[in-house]
């Protein structure tokens, strides 16, 4: 019985991930949602994902208004690889936006680095190459 527990509780956090991808990590809160969410993920290589099924940048769109119906109120959960580049990043998010969503939140993992004063290592490697850290 003990060896069923243990399994189930190393195996289901991989059920519920999706698309395996590294979050990027912020110190924000978790979200308190009433709704199931359509998650949208980006890999690292730039691919798009619409729950767990690869779908191509221009049919992005259409899909999920299908999926969501008359929904556009309904919450869009974007996942984005911490690798991923910005620009496909902003580009899926306002492929949303021009679709009619409204409830468009980019999820990350929490513990990451303060938003607050830089580390002094990146001051210094800043002021190495004649550059001043941002303020």
């Amino acid at each position: 019985m003990l060896v069923l527990l243990i399994v189930f509780m190393i195996s289901a956090p991989l059920l519920t991930a999706g698309v395996p991808l590294e979050l990027p990590k912020t110190e924000a809160a978790a979200l308190q949602n009433q709704q199931e969410p359509i998650t949208v993920s980006i890999k690292a290589d730039g691919s798009v994902y619409l729950g767990e099924a690869v779908v191509p940048f221009g049919e992005l769109a259409p899909r999920i208004s299908a999926v969501a119906g008359d929904g556009y109120d309904k919450p869009i959960f974007v996942r984005a690889d911490g690798q991923a580049s910005y620009a496909t990043v902003a580009q899926v998010m306002a492929g949303l936006s021009n679709a009619g969503f409204s409830k468009i939140n980019l999820l990350t993992d929490t513990g990451g680095p303060s938003s607050g004063v830089a580390p002094a290592k990146a001051e210094v490697a800043a002021t190495d190459v004649g550059l001043r850290p941002a303020q």
